[in-house]
């Protein structure tokens, strides 16, 4: 028995979307106008890659992103994610995009939110199923140069949908 269900992207999702690539033009048009700097010379990369495997177990997770560091306090950017599980005979696949904003009101103090929408395939013994689920992490965390280590809560975490078994999720960024 295969079980598939569908949702696009929803209404508040595609607000997030506009205002958030509205505010990239209107920081980059400010830019564009600034001859004494670039645009490119303020992008970060970065991201993070997760691996775990042990008996009859193997996950891997890739999250490259890129921000645009606007000044010492405020930064907004782009991520991309994948994530591979396989637990016996149990897989799982998602992989989606997530919108940044990272704020730092002290220098060592970061505060972040992220929104990201991922399309999740998994197969768990004879059930099948795909759908959409979004995420919007709120987080905080103190940075030492281009690290910073942190927790982060899901406000829309979902116990049938999430990919994680709670809403609280500590993490490391890296940015240079």
């Amino acid at each position: 028995m295969k079980l598939v269900t569908h949702t696009f992207i929803s209404k508040s999702a595609k607000w997030l979307l506009f205002l958030f690539f509205s505010g990239i033009c209107s920081v980059s048009m400010a830019q564009y106008g600034n001859s004494d700097s670039s645009f490119w010379s303020n992008v970060r990369y970065g991201g993070g890659l997760g691996l775990s495997f042990g008996n009859d177990a193997f996950l891997i997770g890739l999250s490259p992103s890129a921000i645009y560091q606007a000044n010492d306090y405020l930064a907004f950017g782009v991520g991309l994610n994948y994530t591979y599980s396989k637990i016996g005979d149990d897989k799982l696949n998602a992989v989606g995009g997530s919108l940044i904003v990272l704020a730092n009101p002290v220098a060592a103090l970061q505060l972040s939110a992220e929104f990201e929408e991922l399309y999740v395939d998994r197969e768990f013994g004879v059930f099948s199923n795909s759908y959409w689920v979004p995420a919007l992490y709120l987080g905080v965390g103190y940075g030492m140069g281009p690290v910073t280590f942190g927790i982060r809560y899901d406000v829309l975490y979902n116990d049938n949908k999430s990919l994680y078994s709670n809403p609280w999720l500590p993490f490391v960024r890296v940015y240079f």
